[in-house]
């Protein structure tokens, strides 16, 4: 089915960035502010590259109650309009940007759209996740035998229908209760009408941070977004910690099996804003490192080292740097590509890359070039990016890209392809080299990658530092979900 319009975002997207995983969700709350939930449509515009499907906010104000709103669209396109947030008053509000990594997607109704929210015996209580569930299927057919009634299709609804069969005494105690019977990946930011919760999952596949402001605290998936708002770095939710904030302060518990921690490598590579702080580290300098590291495991000589951008900068740069080899904005990205009134035709569609990315011509004619990207998925667009690079005279293209090959689905919240479109998972390195026609092509090793985060001595094969089952097909809690529709698990080595 050809795009409703040429220039529709959403498709040109698709388009575009076909070689990437697609990332998962954001997750922000405050408490203690006048109009919280203005504070949280900043940080969920800070999160925005998180999840650009929709987003949602809720918000609890003592004279009228919860509030919500939830909208399908960009946060700038809906939240900073006036009478929107006027309906959402109060002092404590959460939200969450979406991607779709469970449920309908390309299909989303308003209803799969968070935070979600219940009403329980003590009192309601919204509650907005990031990552996924992998026992949502036997979970969802369990809660419905039992006479729950799902109004979406989102493996997040589960946490709520665990949490209101629950005999616990109050809120936090029955979310640990749900919780508990919860596998996979999750990060949640939740409220009631006087707390702020926030827990991580015991190996803390997906990030959460905490903040302070002058008159209350902050959750938030990324340190980027505590900066908009202008508030100061506290910690990051430790793996497996629940912290409960209220206006007297924090408390924090521990209510699962200690688990040595599993925290995904991807949002160092990818995933996470690069003016971000991951486990103390400086997203852009990982990055850079991870172009020295892999200048070094994969040299080659060439003029100019280029983006592929922007994912793919700090990776140059790190890479000129090692190399010695100039570093050149040899590909440029239009960054207003949206919406216009021209009627569809096949040309237009068929642009495809080029609505997004031009060759900065007078540039690389006659140059050996390396483009440097982050990943390659199903290499379609790396096709056609080397395609537009040699149109533009270029002498030579060398793909170096700053992650190992992906060949293993994520099922802990990304939205990744089925592993027979991966094309890491059908050919080698020299085979991928040839099927996208380019001078030479080299990944990082895994190994490499590790160093570049900080593990001197690279990869733990006995006990991973990180979830890196998208490179290594290793996965750290079992995806019953999708063993049960027929996933072959890595064979035992």
């Amino acid at each position: 089915m050809p795009p409703a319009h040429p220039f529709d975002f959403d498709a040109v997207r698709d388009v575009c960035d076909d070689d990437k995983l697609k990332e998962e969700c954001g997750v922000f709350g405050v408490l203690g502010t006048t109009d919280a939930a203005n504070f949280v449509a900043l940080g969920l515009h800070a999160l925005q590259h998180r999840g650009q499907e929709a987003g949602g906010i809720v918000s609890y104000d003592a004279t009228q109650g919860f509030n919500s709103a939830r909208r399908f669209g960009y946060v700038r396109d809906n939240f900073t309009s006036q009478s929107i947030m006027e309906t959402l008053p109060g002092p404590l509000a959460i939200g969450h940007v979406r991607y779709s990594t469970s449920g309908s997607k390309a299909q989303t109704a308003i209803r799969d759209v968070q935070p979600f929210f219940g009403e329980f015996a003590m009192g309601g209580a919204a509650i907005a996740h990031n990552g996924n569930i992998t026992n949502a299927i036997a979970l969802r057919r369990e809660l419905i035998e039992r006479g729950s009634i799902f109004q979406s299709s989102s493996d997040s609804e589960c946490i709520i229908h665990l949490m209101a069969r629950s005999l616990q005494r109050n809120v936090p105690e029955r979310m640990e209760d749900a919780l508990r019977r919860v596998e996979g990946a999750f990060s949640i930011v939740a409220m009631t009408r006087t707390k702020l919760i926030g827990v991580r999952d015991a190996l803390g596949v997906r990030p959460l941070m905490l903040g302070k402001l002058p008159t209350g605290y902050v959750l938030s998936s990324e340190t980027c977004a505590l900066d908009i708002i202008g508030a100061e770095f506290v910690r990051e939710i430790e793996p497996g910690e629940m912290v409960v904030i209220t206006d007297d302060g924090i408390e924090s518990r521990f209510p699962f099996r200690s688990r040595k921690s599993r925290f995904c490598i991807f949002e160092h590579v990818y995933f996470s804003r690069p003016d971000s702080i991951l486990g103390g580290r400086s997203v852009y300098e990982t990055r850079e490192n991870i172009g020295r590291e892999l200048a070094k495991e994969a040299p080659v000589d060439a003029d100019l080292v280029c983006p592929v951008p922007d994912s793919g900068t700090p990776a140059a740069i790190g890479f000129s740097l090692e190399s010695g080899i100039p570093y050149a904005m040899g590909i440029i990205r239009n960054q207003y590509v949206g919406r216009t009134f021209i009627e569809p035709t096949e040309n237009i569609r068929n642009m495809g890359v080029r609505l997004k990315l031009n060759v900065n011509r007078a540039l690389v004619r006659g140059k050996r070039i390396i483009l440097v990207d982050d990943s390659v998925v199903r290499g379609t667009t790396s096709r056609k990016i080397k395609e537009m690079i040699l149109d533009a005279g270029a002498a030579e293209v060398h793909f170096r890209i700053a992650s190992p090959p992906t060949a293993w689905p994520c099922f802990y919240g990304v939205d990744t392809p089925q592993r027979e479109k991966l094309l890491a998972a059908t050919m080698s390195e020299d085979e991928m080299c040839a099927h996208l026609g380019v001078d030479s092509l080299k990944f990082i090793s895994l190994d490499g990658l590790y160093r570049a985060v900080g593990e001197a001595g690279g990869r733990d094969s006995a006990a991973p530092q990180y979830c890196d089952a998208c490179f290594s097909g290793e996965y750290p809690v079992e995806p019953a979900d999708m063993i049960e529709k027929g996933f072959e698990m890595k064979a035992a080595e």
